[in-house]
């Protein structure tokens, strides 16, 4: 039996990390040793790490026996809570709302400062810690970067220049061209630089990975010399594991739940004017809705002025094993698609955690976005243009009816090895090995 290939794993996002983005390269390991490839992880201390939210329970995911190395980092967001009084935010300072002073300073700073992004510190730590392992002996057969933070790609950057492994780059979200740039107010001189560093990692890389057909696009027209052949996409998935518990719709209501962070930029208000009309077309239909996630100012407004408060329940963050339980004890499921530039990328790995949930999924979103054309493919939905209202209408009001018929609306059961993560992850070692 031959030797397992032998993988370094970078990735600043790992448990405890909670939230989405932490997932990717999680399930990806915990498959890797049973495909041949053992990998070795390196991570940042999450003593030291800014982590906007934490999920212990998907350590269990961490298969026995792989190596994790936790190293220190260096950032400023001591000081910038210091500063504003303001949690860490997601998205670098994306998701802050109406910036105050200390706020609008700390973007121009950021956005100019730090690039390609605050958490840039870290690299140093592990570039020796890569070292330390190379003079023991070490040695591997491949690297693999997963950003956000983009500045992780340097990491690899600076490997391949060294080392000459065979260097997969994983991009989950565009790089320059991420909606909130915008907000940075950055100079002509900070946008090249950040540029030249996006360039410099698409053309360095052997492969780069991207979560969605639209987002590989867009990173292969940022030179004349990038092939379609270094692109690859692979996108979230879901893991069967997580998906062991029976489906429990309620029979008492029709109950919509949206899993996630949701913000002012999904532009989701007409929707919920439309899911309010509904229930006054059809008062004899407890219809209810569900947030199970940080749910942002606007869109707490949009409730009330919409007249939904009443019928919607706001759930705080959960693990992930409680979050899929919400999924599964749901009548249908929303998903949002922010509206900002470049969404037709936008592909969440909530996507096939729907899918593998057999619930309907009702999506506000660009038409013709990558996640449409998944629920066209799957059969497991539709999506709706933000200002659609007579499409909504005409689903909404086809749901109650057929809710009213049978309150267990859940879809024939969804099995696809193509968006599964073993399945994704089968595809990942052929990446590596070719």
């Amino acid at each position: 039996m031959p030797a397992p290939l032998r993988l370094l794993v970078i990735t600043y996002y790992w448990p405890p990390s909670g939230g989405a983005g932490v997932q990717r390269c999680l399930k990806w390991v915990k498959h890797l040793p049973a495909l041949g490839v053992a990998p070795t992880v390196i991570t940042v201390d999450p003593a030291q790490a800014a982590y906007p939210v934490l999920d212990y329970s998907l350590e269990a995911d961490v298969p026995p026996g792989v190596r994790v190395l936790r190293t220190g980092t260096r950032e400023p967001f001591g000081a910038y809570q210091k500063l504003t009084n303001r949690p860490i935010p997601h998205g670098g300072f994306a998701n802050e709302g109406r910036p105050s002073m200390a706020q609008r300073v700390a973007r121009f700073v950021r956005g100019n400062v730090f690039l390609p992004d605050p958490r840039r510190g870290w690299n140093s730590f592990v570039l020796k810690q890569v070292a330390a392992l190379m003079a023991a002996g070490e040695q591997f057969d491949a690297v693999l970067t997963s950003s956000p933070p983009h500045s992780t790609q340097l990491i690899g950057l600076a490997l391949k220049k060294r080392y000459g492994w065979r260097w997969l780059a994983d991009l989950r979200d565009p790089w320059t061209d991420i909606y909130y740039t915008q907000t940075l107010m950055r100079t002509a001189v900070a946008r090249w630089l950040d540029q030249r560093y996006e360039r410099q990692v698409l053309e360095a890389a052997d492969v780069v990975i991207t979560t969605s057909p639209d987002t590989g696009r867009l990173l292969q027209g940022k030179g004349t010399g990038l092939h379609s052949d270094k692109f690859a996409v692979l996108p979230n998935g879901y893991d069967e594991a997580d998906f062991q518990h029976p489906s429990l719709p309620p029979a008492d209501a029709l109950l919509l739940t949206y899993v996630g962070t949701i913000t002012g930029q999904y532009h989701v208000g007409p929707f919920l004017e439309e899911l309010a009309a509904c229930a006054v077309r059809h008062p004899q239909v407890p219809l209810r809705l569900r947030f199970v996630g940080r749910v942002a100012k606007e869109v707490a407004q949009q409730l009330t002025e919409a007249g939904l408060v009443e019928r919607t329940e706001l759930v705080e963050f959960v693990p992930h094993d409680e979050a899929v339980g919400y999924m599964l004890r749901s009548t249908a499921l929303l998903l949002g698609i922010p509206d900002v530039p470049h969404n037709r990328g936008i592909l969440p790995g909530k996507v096939f955690e729907y899918l593998a949930a057999n619930k309907p999924v009702l999506c506000i979103g660009p038409d013709g976005s990558d996640a449409a054309h998944i629920l066209d493919e799957t059969s497991a939905g539709q999506n709706f243009d933000y200002e659609d209202r007579a499409a909504m209408r005409a689903y909404l009001d086809q749901l109650v009816a057929s809710w009213q018929q049978n309150p267990n609306q859940d879809l024939p059961a969804f099995s696809s090895a193509r968006y599964s993560r073993r399945g994704l992850t089968e595809r990942l070692v052929e990446l590596i090995r070719k």
